[in-house]
């Protein structure tokens, strides 16, 4: 088969495309870079106007016309690379605003890319309309939206994704969802709010290609080494404000037997370095299940704090505090969690160990392959 996968969040796509060329099929990914992380993609959508004086013009442009310039250069970029983006047995949008586009341009890529190729599936991999309503509608107990919800974040930050509930980005739901074969989901948080649509094919975990990334035996010799990466435009969303209260409380404690290392903004080759040495690893708060640092640093070995829910437990058969530490939003406990850790390091080994074993039993990137194909298959 050929297998067009468009758009890139963290390595979602390129994971399950060497997935896919490892059982002999042949995939290519197309889209941004996602931002200041830079990952590689094969077919680069450059994001024009992001600096200095173009972006000045492109925001003026925006405010006499109401028409963003990002949208005009990737449609004009999708045209030009015609050719090389037709003729594929099935291609798969990772979200529904696959190019951060105005939504009717949005919508005419979408329409351009579907009378291309031939099957159209939409993987749920970052907020998007179901799961920005799911959490606006506080069916969850907590979520990305619960610091907007406290007012530490205002309506109009866009890491909350609250765009995909105005008018325009609801039809472009709406046409997205009647263009498509079916969505499948790639973590729990994105399963919940899709559990009664008919549309959903199931969940298929985040592809993590564990063969390119070494598992290395935690040594626990001096002092228990943290690492926080903050993406400062998710600071709140992810929050890394309820992680740095909590190594407050820490290093008030046991501020001679830690070392923190703090990190911003870093792409992701030089990220997924700055963590070589750190036993415990600090990824997000407002979430149930783990995504692809998280899965990343429990490949290398780490112990991460992450989304970890009873949802999580239960789905996977797993006892808590065993494969990952649930972060709850509460700093307290955070540093409870973290302080247990420090006074009883054989955990850390122990979880180490088994945080390495789950992800290469239901993340391996050749059998979550598969999985995409049965599905793809399936619904021809």
């Amino acid at each position: 088969m050929k297998i067009l996968l468009i758009g890139e969040y963290n390595r979602a796509h390129k994971f399950l495309k060497e997935g896919l060329i490892k059982l002999n099929h042949e995939a290519i990914v197309v889209g941004l870079n996602d931002g200041f992380k830079k990952v590689d993609v094969d077919i680069l959508i450059k994001p024009y106007l992001e600096k200095g004086i173009l972006k000045k013009i492109r925001v003026l442009f925006f405010k006499l016309f109401r028409y963003d310039l990002h949208s005009y250069f990737t449609k004009r970029q999708i045209i030009k690379h015609k050719n090389k983006l037709s003729g594929y047995d099935v291609i798969q949008f990772i979200n529904e605003s696959s190019f951060l586009c105005q939504a009717k341009t949005e919508k005419e890529i979408i329409n351009l890319l579907t009378q291309w190729n031939k099957k159209v599936f939409l993987l749920s991999c970052g907020t998007d309309y179901p799961s920005v309503k799911y959490a606006f509608d506080k069916k969850l107990r907590y979520s990305i939206l619960t610091p907007y919800f406290e007012k530490r974040l205002p309506k109009s930050s866009f890491s909350l994704g609250l765009k995909y509930l105005e008018p325009e980005f609801i039809e472009l739901h709406k046409h997205m969802y009647n263009t498509i074969e079916g969505v499948i989901s790639c973590d729990l948080d994105y399963t919940i709010p899709l559990k009664d649509n008919f549309k959903h094919l199931g969940l298929i975990p985040h592809a993590i290609n564990t063969d390119k990334i070494a598992f290395t035996p935690l040594k626990i010799s001096d002092k228990i080494v943290i690492f926080h990466g903050i993406n400062r435009n998710n600071y709140y969303k992810k929050g890394n404000d309820i992680f740095e209260k909590a190594l407050e409380i820490v290093k008030g404690n046991y501020n001679e037997k830690i070392k923190i290392i703090t990190v911003e903004n870093l792409p992701y080759h030089n990220y997924i370095k700055a963590f070589d040495e750190a036993h415990i690893f600090l990824d997000q708060v407002f979430a149930y299940d783990q995504g692809y640092n998280a899965l990343e640093a429990m490949a290398k070995g780490k112990v991460v704090f992450t989304g970890a829910e009873q949802e999580w437990l239960d789905y996977y058969n797993l006892k808590k505090d065993t494969v990952a530490i649930n972060a709850l939003p509460d700093e307290k406990a955070i540093a409870k969690k973290i302080e247990w850790l420090i006074l009883n390091p054989e955990k850390l080994i122990e979880i180490s160990k088994q945080g390495r074993a789950f992800v290469e039993k239901e993340h391996y990137y050749i059998k979550c392959a598969k999985q995409y194909l049965n599905k793809w298959q399936t619904n021809f």
